[in-house]
């Protein structure tokens, strides 16, 4: 097998590398968001890799075809898919109530004001 013919695979390592590195290196909380969204893309993009049959027909009886795919993995992704928008929704929602609350979204930033608010109630 070419290591051509698995592009997908390629491009689901490419988008989970991309996103953890967002996460880990970002500072500002709506990056992380993003890099979040784009880690948890690639995950779909595995799942709906895998759950690929080839030569597969979709699961409906008919004469002929013994080779079918299954279509629980598109099922789940397509649930993963509203939790994920839910999810970002009120990571969004929690980042804007933080804005209002320190006046940034950058993570030094808060952690600073949290420290000095530690520090001064001791």
């Amino acid at each position: 097998m070419l290591v051509a013919a698995l592009y997908n695979y390629w491009i689901v390592i490419a988008l989970m590398m991309i996103g953890l590195f967002v996460v880990i290196l970002g500072g500002n909380l709506v990056k992380k968001i993003i890099g979040l969204n784009i880690f948890q893309t690639s995950v779909f993009i595995f799942y709906i890799s895998v759950g690929k049959v080839d030569g597969g027909s979709a699961p409906i009886l008919a004469e002929g075809v013994e080779l079918y795919s299954n279509p629980l993995p598109h099922v789940l992704i397509l649930t993963a898919i509203v939790v994920g928008i839910a999810t970002t929704a009120l990571a969004l929602a929690l980042a804007i109530r933080i804005k209002q609350a320190y006046g940034t979204i950058e993570e030094r930033d808060i952690q600073s004001r949290d420290s000095q608010t530690r520090d001064s109630q001791c």
